[in-house]
């Protein structure tokens, strides 16, 4: 009864968090997504926001949390250094209400 108890309470806990965990990779051959950080928002095509806390992050809004491991990323990223080799353009804003989409056609990049 008591495994019992613990398992459901551990798939309650673990339902509700919604992150969408990041790891930043040192090489681009092991990254899922190339991203490029734009200097302003108006050309970005996604807007992040780096949250402090995995269960504050959202799931492929532009909250975003970055793990130490890349085990527990859900997606792995490469900063690239020339927008011409980005699969995305990001711009990191420093209040989470501008978190979001601008163009939403490359959303399916972190699904």
């Amino acid at each position: 009864m008591k495994k019992l108890i613990l398992m459901v309470a551990l798939m309650l806990t673990f339902g509700f968090v919604n992150a969408q965990k990041i790891f930043a990779v040192s090489n681009q051959a092991f990254a899922d997504v190339k991203v490029f950080v734009v200097d302003n928002q108006a050309f970005a095509d996604l807007l992040v926001y780096k949250v402090s806390n995995q269960a504050f992050a959202g799931k492929n809004d532009g909250k975003w949390f970055f793990v130490d491991n890349q085990a527990f990323a859900d997606k792995k990223i490469y900063f690239v250094s020339n927008q011409a080799f980005a699969d995305i353009k990001i711009y990191f804003v420093d209040n989470q209400a501008f978190a979001g989409w601008k163009n939403s056609s490359k959303k399916s990049l972190f699904y």
